[in-house]
């Protein structure tokens, strides 16, 4: 997948008809998983070349929707995308970007601890994102299943950018959470649909996913973070030393995911925050400069 080429205009229109001035009930309809977003039931999410897109590059967006974390989606319908998809053709820090939206739960307490939509790079995109169900559960015990999309990555992607060009992709999990110490046998059959030998831990899911893809983190300061940033980074910095970031203002991802995106491919980090306008700056640099101050003992 990833035909055609992302537009504001098309984005624009798009929301005025399915997003602009609606809750996140109204733009979030479902309420139950679809069968085309479950990874049990598809083999493989492809970002291939094309004429549109000679030099692809694949960018997953796995944002946490469990409690008020549906948010996270929500802004991105409302226009986080379109930030994120025009920065990123303007500023040219990578080529031909094809985005996957990832929806990570609970994989101990939720129907649908993950759902994943195609790589695409035009608005069909946004009707699968809006297709994806909020199930907004989890289960109240510290973490969420986040090594889930680092699973997704390793194991259900195919990429020209890295299989014929030797270029890794992007990955970014979102969210309010200390991530759960991996996934059992039973819950990783449970959600990909395969028979593993066995469990896998969070560092291992991690490895995985880091051969073809650089990953990061995104701490939302708001939900459980608001008040359990210490527990929540105990969890994420040793896990991902550098490249886990505090987020104050969740209206600011995709500010910050282009900010990393741009630093990672060598440009100076206090250049890239204050590229941007002052209301985002002070939000991004904030971010980028928090993210080697703490250091703590990790959980696990």
């Amino acid at each position: 997948m990833g035909m055609g080429r992302f537009s504001t205009a098309d984005w624009a229109a798009y929301n005025a008809r399915h997003v602009d001035g609606r809750s996140r009930s109204e733009i979030f309809g479902a309420t139950g998983i679809d069968p085309r977003f479950d990874p049990a039931r598809f083999s493989t999410r492809e970002s291939r070349d094309s004429a549109h897109n000679p030099q692809s590059t694949p960018i997953i967006l796995a944002a946490d929707v469990t409690g008020s974390m549906g948010m996270i989606a929500h802004e991105l319908m409302r226009g986080g995308l379109i930030t994120l998809t025009s920065e990123i053709y303007d500023r040219r820090p990578v080529s031909d970007p094809h985005i996957m939206v990832a929806a990570v739960g609970d994989a101990f307490t939720d129907a649908a601890p993950l759902q994943a939509t195609q790589f695409e790079a035009d608005i069909s995109l946004a009707s699968q994102i809006r297709a994806l169900w909020l199930e907004g559960n989890g289960g109240g015990n510290n973490g969420e299943s986040y090594s889930a999309a680092h699973l997704l990555a390793a194991l259900k992607t195919s990429t020209d950018a890295f299989e014929r060009r030797g270029r890794k992709g992007y990955l970014f999990t979102i969210g309010d959470e200390p991530v759960h110490n991996g996934l059992s046998a039973d819950q990783i059959a449970r959600i990909f649909g395969i028979e593993p030998p066995r469990g896998l831990s969070a560092r291992e899911c991690l490895a995985m996913a880091q051969r073809s893809y650089e990953v990061f983190h995104i701490v939302i300061r708001e939900g459980y973070a608001a008040t359990g940033l210490d527990r929540v980074l105990r969890s994420w910095q040793p896990l991902l030393p550098g490249r886990a970031f505090v987020l104050d203002d969740h209206r600011r991802i995709a500010e910050l995911v282009v900010s990393i995106i741009e630093i990672t491919e060598g440009r100076d980090a206090s250049e890239v925050a204050a590229s941007w306008p002052d209301s985002a700056a002070a939000v991004v640099a904030k971010a980028i400069g928090e993210r080697q101050n703490r250091r703590l003992l990790p959980l696990f």
